[in-house]
């Protein structure tokens, strides 16, 4: 490995199959930051500047007729999701996926994943594809990524998006999946959402929760069972520049979150041919530990107190998974769970 004014160089000499991992996670990293906008601005352009205005207008209009699919059971295609560059993916960091009980298929389910981390790399391998065997490790499941709605706003990345079996987040999409499609679902949240991403620090074990009621309202109604899921390692692919509570870059970060609905971080990764900076994560492993499933009830209208009542439970049965499985992570064994 060599060294010039500290930045730290990869080797020539690294075997394909460490290349073709990397090359899969530029893919990842560039696609989620930039082939939304990417296809945004080359739409406008083909529309303004070229004579193939034509095949954009019919997309548009294709986009148009198509809205409602991310609200009603999305467009998963198999071959997408069990694409081998996923695989690449896994096998970079790498990344795992346990299962602690199995899942009847005769019911609905709600996964609460946490935490959030930079990109939620171990929430996108392990749910929205089959890297990890998802299918084989819950078979009669049907595994629904759950987004931001303004993914599906961008022309033609939504379409790509929509490959893996994403949803968005709205109430009537969760709805017609756990309610009107049958049983064998389950819809992915990462509960804590953007925010938490300013919590997202190499080995933060804090996530946001005492406030996030919405999708047990949701389970309720549905009477979709919570299974709570556990990604040791999703905070530590990046270092995150500090930014405590009631600092003026936690306090800007705030305030841009509320404004464009993400929270933007300032992070550090690495590069592709080094391993001082860059925008690409590190190579540190991530392990997804899938809770045992909780039982609930449908309730046509829960009350605060059912609301809570549950809240307690999922928060508990969270904070028994963690510290079952943390004595099997060097790095956390000594780590209490936060829950903000």
């Amino acid at each position: 490995m060599a060294s010039v004014l500290g930045i730290e160089f990869a080797p020539l000499n690294i075997p394909l199959h460490r290349r073709l991992e990397m090359l899969a996670v530029v893919k990842f990293i560039f696609c989620f930051m930039f082939l939304g906008f990417g296809c945004l601005f080359l739409s406008v352009y083909l529309v303004l500047c070229t004579k193939y205005y034509w095949v954009v207008l019919l997309y548009y209009g294709w986009m148009y007729y198509d809205r409602e699919t991310p609200s009603r059971g999305g467009r998963r295609h198999e071959r997408f999701r069990r694409w081998v560059v996923w695989k690449y993916m896994r096998d970079y960091f790498p990344i795992t996926l346990t299962k602690t009980a199995d899942l009847d298929p005769s019911y609905n389910y709600i996964f609460g994943f946490h935490p959030h981390g930079i990109f939620g790399a171990g929430a996108y391998c392990n749910f929205a594809t089959e890297a990890t065997g998802f299918s084989e490790k819950f078979p009669g499941i049907k595994s629904h990524l759950v987004t931001l709605a303004g993914h599906f706003l961008f022309p033609f990345y939504r379409d790509y998006v929509l490959q893996a079996g994403a949803i968005d987040c709205t109430r009537q999409s969760l709805y017609h999946v756990l309610k009107e499609t049958g049983p064998g679902n389950a819809c992915l949240l990462v509960v804590g959402g953007a925010p938490e991403c300013l919590e997202a620090h190499s080995g933060s074990t804090t996530i946001l929760l005492k406030e996030r009621k919405g999708f047990l309202k949701t389970a309720l109604r549905c009477g979709a069972h919570l299974v709570p899921v556990y990604s040791f390692g999703e905070t530590d692919v990046y270092d995150q520049m500090p930014n405590p509570e009631g600092s003026m870059l936690r306090t800007v970060q705030k305030n841009l979150q509320r404004f464009c609905g993400f929270a933007p971080t300032i992070l550090r990764g690495r590069g592709i041919f080094n391993y001082t900076f860059g925008i690409l994560p590190f190579r540190r492993p991530i392990d997804t530990i899938v809770g045992a499933p909780i039982p609930v009830k449908q309730v046509d209208e829960p009350t605060d107190e059912d609301i809570n009542k549950l809240h307690e439970i999922y928060m508990r049965e969270l904070r028994c998974l963690f510290d079952k499985h943390k004595v099997g992570f060097p790095a956390y064994k000594d780590k209490e769970l936060v829950i903000l």
